[in-house]
Formats: C-alpha cells, structure tokens, sequence
C-alpha cells in the first residue's frame, strides 16, 4: 500500500511556520558575546527568559515594558551567573529586543519551498511589537505580538489555572482581526474553564473545612486563596475590558451593515456579546466566592484551630500536676505559671490631660467647667500633611536623578544640593525626610500604603521600585552651622 503524498504535505506551511518561530532564538544563540570573565554568553536561555518576563507581564496587565525595564529583571535574576554590571545588562536587552523585532521596522521572515504548492514562498511573523510609548523620556515599550504568544505556548503544556488568562488573551486578538466564528468557539472554552474553576474553589472550601488542624496548614490554604483571588481578579478586569471591545465593536458594526457579509458578521457579534456576559456573570460569581473564603471560611477554620487547641490542653493535668508531681526550682515554677499571670498594672499621668475639661470653682461655691479649644482642626492637619508629602517627593526627586546603579550616598546629595538649591539644606524638611527613611527602612512601595508621609513618593513611583533601603555609615557630615547627619547609603530595589 503506498503513501499518499498529499496526505504528506499537507498543511505544509503551517508546519514550516511553527518551527520558523524558534529561528530568533537560534540566531541569539549563534552570538558569540562573552562577559567580563571572558565566558560565552548563553543567549538562547536570555531570549526565552526575555519572551516569559512579556507573557508574565502581559497577564499581570503590566503595559510598560521596555529595554531598562527587561534589563532590570535579567540583573535580578542573574545572581552573579554571568559576570557583567547593569549596564551590560542593558546592551543584552537591545541585541535581544532586536532579535525578536528587527530596528529596520520589517517583519522576520524566513524563505522556504513549499512542497504542498511546489512554489518558493515568503513566511513573515512578529514575535514583539510596539505597545506604549513615553514621548517625555523618549522611551517605547513592547508586548508580545500574536506569534510571540504562540512561540511561548509552544514551549509549555500550561496548567488549567493559567488557561482563562490564556483564551482571554487568544479571544482579544481574534476579536481584532475579526475572526468571529472563533472568537465564539474561544467563549465556549472559557465558559469550560470557569467551570473548572468553579468545581476547584468548591473543593478547596471542604478541604479547608476538613483539613485545618495545624498553624503550618492554615498559612498554606491561606496563601493558596490569597493568589487564588488576585488571579480571578485580574481576569476579571480582563472581562471588563473585553466587554467594552465587543460593545464599541457592535456599535461600529451597526452603523456599517450594507450587504449580508456585514449582517452576518453583526449577528456573530451579537452571539459572541451575549455568550461573553455570561461567561463574565459566572466569573464574578467565582470572584465572591473566593472573597467569602478569604474572609468567612479561612476566618472560621482560624477560629476552630483555636478551640481545638483549648480543647486539647488541660490546666489540671499539663499545669497543676507538673508542678505538684516534681518539685521546681522558683525560676523554673514562675515561667511556667507566667503565661497564665495578668499583665504588669502601671498607673501614669499623661501630659495631655491638661487639655481635657477643666473643673474650677469661684467664691460662690459654683462650678464651671471650660474646655481648651483642640490644637488643630482635622482639616488644617490634612493640610499639613499634605505639604509634607509634597515636600517629601520634591526632596526623591532629586534623589532619584542621582541614583547610579540604583544606589547612592547622603553625602553624593548634599554635594549635589549645595551646588544647586543651597537653600533647601537650610530647612530642617530636608533632614526629616532621610532621619524619617532611616527610621522606616526597608520601604515596600507594594506594602507601603500606610507610610502615609511618603504617599506622594509611593504613587508616583510605584512601577518603577519595588523597595527603598537606608544603611547608616560612620561619617558624620557637618552640613552647615545648624545641622549635621550621618552619611548613608540609599539602596533603590527594582
């Protein structure tokens, strides 16, 4: 029985053009760049780290992603695996950004004979393309292009947590480039991963009320949840944006019908509206869900933990007996009798009281009482906290400008200062901003919401640090006649 050649060579450009999608990875690899010891530079693993650093932030809905910004991650990453500073990392950046989108503006492409067509033909493809751009820092940022999301697919099966974020991802483009017969079949695997979802969250909530017997376990279930809800929440906003899409596509559709290839594609639109919102309404079903098991069932299984325990220890025989059973030495018998002591009882007087109600009596026996008006209304307090704040972040400004490599010396900004905006070392904001930091070191710009003097710092620069450090050093700098401080090292995480 022969094969049938056909059957062979069927489908043979799109074979071609699956594999074709690894060629900027080969390329990279063909590099023969070596670091500052000397050592070949592995730019085949770069370049695909490159393409999940885009996918991650393409799911987390991060928008501003550019050459510093990959170079920043690949310089965390490293760990002293390859001997280069930041900077190396940067020009890694650009050959690698370059790689997988041409600076000449034209599309990858490779040449190849199609044995299907018996013809020589062209396969052009984009792995990333141009996203934002930020004209005031002349900088462009990127995202992954349709056959990058390919190629990143292609090099992993994704478990089913990811696979929503994924046909959300897949829906977005088909719905661009009009493809509304899929688009609704893309809806119906997304209604099947809601589903999926659904029964898991079910079985997490019975797990969690049946499993919960030790501290260690309830941490766990409780960071499980916890990126349980903000994954939902991210695909959520992922809804909302899809749906305003499918609306303001109908719209422009409904103005456009002028023969049946635009009633039929208006009808798909319709479908793929209807079908989308309920998708979505089960979604937001899920998200409550999760909610409720972040706040009521966690919550409830932390309190039966608690009575378990009381239920568990039983004063007379692990307190009262050890200690009438064996004698202890005093020292001995007051630790263990301590945890079951009241606390320490202080009586003090508080300097404030002298501004609560004041009880005074004149000749007549005849009593008055007079209260002192408040020192500051709530508002002339916003007030002032709010120059503060401004304060504080004209004052990063200016450190920031001075960061090299991220880090920095108290006394780099003085310098600075002094031969720039002499006037501001003579204003004592200017040393409470870095006593205040010091203080406060380690700032998290994701946890740090409650710093509510560096507020101004934290919303301005939240995408650009993750984290601000102080470290004291021995030298003390003698500013002025007035004001002297420690120098210190300012460390900037990215």
């Amino acid at each position: 029985m022969e094969i049938d050649i056909k059957n062979v060579t069927k489908n043979y450009k799109e074979r071609i053009e699956r594999i074709t999608l690894f060629d900027p990875l080969y390329k990279l690899e063909n590099k023969k760049t070596k670091d500052d010891s000397g050592n070949f530079i592995d730019f085949f693993s770069l370049g695909l780290l490159t393409l999940l650093f885009f996918f991650e932030n393409m799911l987390l809905r991060n928008k501003k992603t550019g050459t510093l910004e990959l170079a920043s991650f690949l310089y965390r990453l490293n760990k002293d695996e390859i001997d280069l500073d930041y900077k190396g990392f940067e020009k890694i950046s650009r050959v690698i950004i370059d790689a997988f989108r041409p600076p000449s503006g034209k599309r990858n492409f490779r040449r190849f004979y199609n044995w299907e067509t018996r013809k020589e033909e062209i396969i052009q493809y984009s792995i990333l393309k141009a996203s934002k751009s930020d004209t005031k820092s002349n900088t462009q940022y990127y995202t992954l292009d349709e056959k990058g999301l390919e190629l990143i697919f292609a090099t992993k099966e994704y478990f089913s947590e990811f696979q929503l974020s994924i046909n959300q991802l897949l829906l977005r483009k088909q719905l661009e480039k009009g493809e509304f017969s899929l688009a609704l079949r893309q809806i119906d695997e997304m209604r099947i991963d809601v589903k999926t979802l659904e029964d898991r969250i079910n079985k997490l909530k019975h797990e969690i009320q049946r499993n919960i017997m030790a501290e260690k376990t309830y941490e766990r279930y409780k960071e499980l949840i916890s990126d349980i809800n903000r994954r939902l929440t991210r695909e959520n906003d992922e809804f909302n944006e899809l749906k305003t899409f499918v609306k303001e596509t109908k719209e422009k559709l409904g103005y456009e019908i002028k023969d049946e290839k635009d009633q039929r594609a208006y009808s798909y639109i319709i479908k793929i509206d209807l079908k989308l919102s309920k998708v979505h309404n089960n979604h937001k079903k899920l998200l409550e869900k999760s909610i409720e098991l972040k706040t009521t069932t966690i919550e409830s299984a932390q309190e039966s933990l608690y009575y378990i325990g009381l239920d568990s220890f039983n004063f007379k025989n692990e307190i009262v007996s050890r200690l009438f059973s064996s004698p202890l030495p005093v020292e001995s018998t007051r630790n263990l009798l301590k945890p079951f002591l009241y606390l320490q009882k202080q009586s003090t007087w508080s300097p404030l009281s002298v501004f609560s109600e004041q009880r005074l009596e004149n000749n007549e026996n005849t009593t008055k009482v007079y209260e002192f008006l408040d020192l500051k209304s709530k508002e002339q307090k916003e007030i002032e906290i709010k120059i503060i704040q401004d304060n504080f972040k004209y004052i990063f400004d200016i450190v920031y400008k001075l960061m090299d490599n991220n880090k920095t010396t108290l006394k780099k900004i003085i310098k600075y200062v002094k031969e720039n905006e002499e006037k501001l070392l003579d204003k004592r904001i200017f040393y409470d901003f870095f006593i205040l930091l010091h203080q406060k070191s380690p700032i998290d710009f994701n946890k740090g919401r409650e710093e509510i003097l560096y507020k101004g710092i934290i919303n301005s620069y939240k995408n650009e640090i993750k984290a601000i450090k102080l470290i004291e050093n021995r030298e003390t700098l003698n500013v002025n006649n007035r004001f002297s401080i420690k120098d210190m090292l300012l460390l900037l995480e990215v």
